[in-house]
């Protein structure tokens, strides 16, 4: 039990409140940044970033009332509670980023580790509230017993002084959770990383709750509640250097446990982590924050199929919606009658690999330094509703290949110049539609804002996910196009031959690879070629079709019919996803 006696503060008992509040907003903004590290890393490797967040959010706040109503048990020891509280979210958060990864690395589920950690996360967090007001409370008896005279005030004051007491502790717990949550996308994220970000954060909450207690109301302590205190931030503060030391030769194991010993290339772009793999002298596989892009070993299966059905009709303007592999553009400059291609990628580190890597180049042709094809650095979304407005067509203002205008947006200077843009071909590669983060670019809005950019008797293309694996979420992509005002003709491709199948960003979506995944049945790609107005585009290669590596024209009627078998004549369509309403599961 702490001393029964009054003892003297190293400050004035009135002045006690302002270092405790700092303290608080110091350890809200840690909190939170806590929070966000789960959800973004979570959103990362488990993916559809709506879940996770739900998940991480609900159970913290759980969790948080929890806390609370454990730390009435620790208020008799406020100063050791609190202090040993801090030294466990210290650790515990600061850690948390390297857990989940290593779960996400080594176990290859991480689901459970999400939910244990946001949990105790959350206890710790609603018990600090508790026992900084039992603090405060134990300044305000140090002052009583230190002016005697003024206790016939304080006892008239009794009923407010608790209410502001929580007023000043909330405002400054909501004012850190906001300097946190802006700090973690602008200041550690692109500085620090998530790893390193967390174990910082981790090592400035130990400093702030330790230094509270050691420094404020060290004579409220025993010496051995002292001692253990000390023994406990010494040893938190270790085990987050030593991580932080550590943290590149961990990443780096970890991607070995994940992608295999032969990483060719591993970048943090502003974005997202891109890794490129594969043994020397065999056709590299690239992934994107975890999600294979484009394989090697079935890119040409991939690509020939959304790419050449979509060109016959017109094609001597391209649009392509994604893309940043140069994967799609290469297939597309194979047509003769193509004039220009315009690329619209969210990430530029995506294009500048694909630009400039030996490999990547060596698999996409060198399609981007075509002087034919124009690369915009934006999000596709925005993209569209620009270009259906004003018509930019995302070149910039020197018309050459990735160019941009002065302002850094697609269509640069150009942007208001001449007529809006009409394409003959609109080809979406885009992420798969299940990830939730990419929803609105399957949403029906997103499809009108493609119509009005299609040429009259243009030709959209849409990569839905696998067909055989998700039928639900493929049927509602359909529905969503003809929401939108386009006759549809669904088709797939066979994707058993490929080393890795179908699913999520064209990986599995069980989790198998190769002879696993195909005898699952997931191995599919699902297409839908479609066309404004009623009558859906004929699903046939253009006269002009180069010599291809696997698609033929059996195999288009094979795919049509394979898919058709996936579609539930007994139940009604899917309802359209839109903005407001989406409709992807995870």
């Amino acid at each position: 039990m702490p001393p029964k006696r009054v003892t003297r503060l190293p400050v004035r008992p009135s002045t006690v409140r302002y270092p405790v509040l700092v303290v608080v907003f110091v350890c809200a903004a840690c909190g939170l940044v806590y929070e966000l590290e789960l959800v973004a890393l979570a959103s990362y490797l488990i993916g559809d970033s709506v879940t996770q967040a739900s998940v991480v959010l609900s159970l913290m706040v759980f969790a948080m009332g929890v806390g609370s109503l454990l730390a009435k048990r620790l208020r008799c020891r406020a100063a050791v509670g609190f202090g040993l509280v801090e030294c466990g979210l210290a650790l515990i958060g600061g850690c948390s980023a390297l857990a989940l990864y290593a779960a996400f690395a080594w176990v290859g589920e991480a689901q459970y580790v999400l939910v244990a950690f946001s949990l105790a996360i959350g206890v710790l967090i609603g018990a600090e509230i508790p026992l900084l007001m039992s603090l405060i409370q134990r300044a305000e008896s140090a002052r009583s017993a230190r002016h005697p005279g003024a206790r016939e005030a304080e006892r008239k004051d009794s009923a407010a002084d608790p209410a502001g007491t929580v007023a000043d502790l909330f405002a400054a717990d909501y004012v850190g959770a906001l300097v946190g949550g802006l700090a973690f996308p602008f200041l550690l994220l692109p500085w620090l990383g998530q790893l390193t970000g967390a174990l910082v954060t981790g090592a400035v909450n130990a400093v702030a709750g330790g230094g509270l207690v050691l420094w404020l109301f060290r004579r409220d302590l025993t010496s051995r509640s002292r001692a253990l205190l000390i023994g406990t931030n010494l040893a938190v503060l270790a085990v987050l250097a030593t991580a932080t030391v550590l943290v590149d030769d961990f990443e780096e194991a970890a991607r070995r446990a994940v992608y295999g010993d032969n990483v060719r290339v591993a970048v943090r772009t502003d974005l997202q982590e891109v890794v490129v793999t594969g043994e020397l002298g065999s056709p590299p596989d690239l992934f994107v924050d975890g999600r294979l892009r484009a394989g090697g070993a079935d890119a040409s299966r991939y690509h020939e199929s959304l790419v050449h059905p979509a060109m016959n009709g017109p094609h001597a303007r391209v649009l392509i919606l994604g893309g940043g592999d140069g994967l799609a553009a290469r297939e597309v400059l194979r047509h003769s009658g193509v004039r220009s291609v315009t690329v619209v990628e969210a990430d530029p580190g995506v294009a500048r690999l694909a630009r400039t890597h030996p490999d990547i180049t060596a698999l996409n042709g060198r399609a981007l330094s075509d002087p034919r094809v124009r690369v915009a650095f934006a999000d596709a979304f925005r993209w569209l509703r620009e270009a259906a407005t004003t018509g930019p067509d995302g070149a910039g203002a020197s018309g050459r290949p990735g160019g941009a205008g002065a302002s850094g947006r697609p269509g640069g200077a150009g942007v208001g110049d001449g007529p809006r843009e009409r394409y003959d071909v609109v080809i979406s590669d885009l992420p798969d539609p299940g990830i939730s983060a990419g929803a609105k670019l399957y949403s029906e809005e997103f499809y009108g804002l493609a119509a009005r950019v299609l040429a009259d008797d243009g030709r959209l293309v849409v990569h839905a996910g696998s067909a055989a694996a998700s039928p639900r979420t493929y049927w509602t992509v359909d529905s969503t196009l003809r929401a939108a005002g386009f006759a549809t003709r669904p088709y797939s491709a066979d994707g058993r031959g490929a080393r890795l199948a179908a699913g999520p960003d064209r990986a599995d979506r069980s989790g198998g690879t190769g002879a696993e995944a195909a005898d699952a049945g997931a191995a599919d790609w699902g297409y839908l070629l479609a066309a404004a107005g009623t009558y859906p585009p004929d699903l046939a290669l253009p006269a002009d079709t180069p010599p291809l590596r696997s698609l033929t024209a059996g195999a288009l009627v094979t795919g049509a019919r394979a898919v058709e078998r996936t579609r539930d004549e007994r139940a009604a369509p899917p309802p359209p996803s839109t903005l407001v309403h989406p409709r992807y599961g995870g």
